[in-house]
């Protein structure tokens, strides 16, 4: 089975012909456990989700804040493995529908076998895979491998990118770009501010390619913000905060089905 960046592509073109950013929700496999976690981010999905991002979680990440790491450990903890991620892409994307990519650090791709996960990540349905960590001029061999199972390849844009390597980055990229808006590690916080439109304007001066922005989004007034001058709005710690602090599991889907929801109506503003 070929992968799904058809899907992702379609998915990202449809939202721009409704003249509104997608929504790209994230939350790490194996949180709570593997079957509560295909449940947790398949509610992403019900909500208004148009795209999930299922995290392998990491020992040492370093682009995720407090939220996540927390959300990390109780799955590693739990005995996750790269299998089980997989599988939660195989199994949000089955009972969705939905454009699925994993977002993973680079060592455990490496060791798993860079071949190997593509083709198992392709034969899941999954769309494609975001590498915050992997350098773009010793990716050549994962893009390949990518390309050959028709998986898309996010690279990660930052404030600090300097024009010159945006072109570089968007060049090697494909499904769409991850513009992190502003330096430092993943959260929700006050305000995402204006480092992420200019790092908008300049990657768009790049690249065709669509362009999401993720940290620090949290609520529907400022993915609506966002909105205004993004392709995508990426948010993935307000999710699993959703889960940490609900009393138990139906009132932490719940709580995800309803922030979806409000950051869906969020997107579809124009201010």
């Amino acid at each position: 089975m070929s992968g799904n960046i058809t899907l992702l592509n379609g998915v990202l073109a449809q939202a721009r012909a409704e003249n509104r950013a997608a929504l790209v929700g994230y939350l790490p496999a194996g949180f709570p456990t593997v079957d509560d976690g295909v449940r947790a981010i398949s509610a992403m999905v019900e909500g208004g989700c148009d795209i999930v991002e299922v995290g392998l979680p990491h020992s040492d990440p370093v682009l995720d804040g407090p939220i996540i790491q927390t959300a990390d450990d109780i799955a590693l903890r739990g005995g996750l493995k790269i299998v089980d991620v997989i599988r939660t892409v195989r199994e949000v994307h089955a009972a969705t529908g939905a454009p699925v990519l994993c977002m993973t650090y680079w060592n455990p791709v490496d060791r798993y076998g860079v071949e190997r996960f593509a083709a198992d990540l392709a034969a899941a349905g999954g769309a494609g895979c975001i590498l915050p960590d992997l350098p773009v001029q010793e990716s050549r061999v994962w893009r390949d491998a990518a390309e050959q199972h028709g998986l898309a390849t996010v690279f990660v844009v930052a404030p600090s990118s300097r024009d010159e390597r945006l072109a570089t980055i968007t060049a090697a990229g494909s499904g769409f770009v991850y513009a992190a808006s502003l330096m430092g590690v993943t959260g929700t916080r006050e305000s995402v501010g204006l480092q992420a439109q200019d790092l908008v304007t300049r990657t768009r001066a790049s690249t065709e390619l669509p362009v999401c922005v993720g940290l620090g989004v949290s609520n529907p007034e400022q993915a609506a913000e966002v909105a205004q001058f993004a392709d995508g709005v990426i948010v993935g710690s307000a999710f699993v905060k959703q889960l940490l602090d609900a009393p138990d599991l139906e009132t932490g889907l719940a709580g995800v089905r309803t922030l979806a929801a409000d950051l869906a109506k969020g997107v579809r503003q124009r201010a």
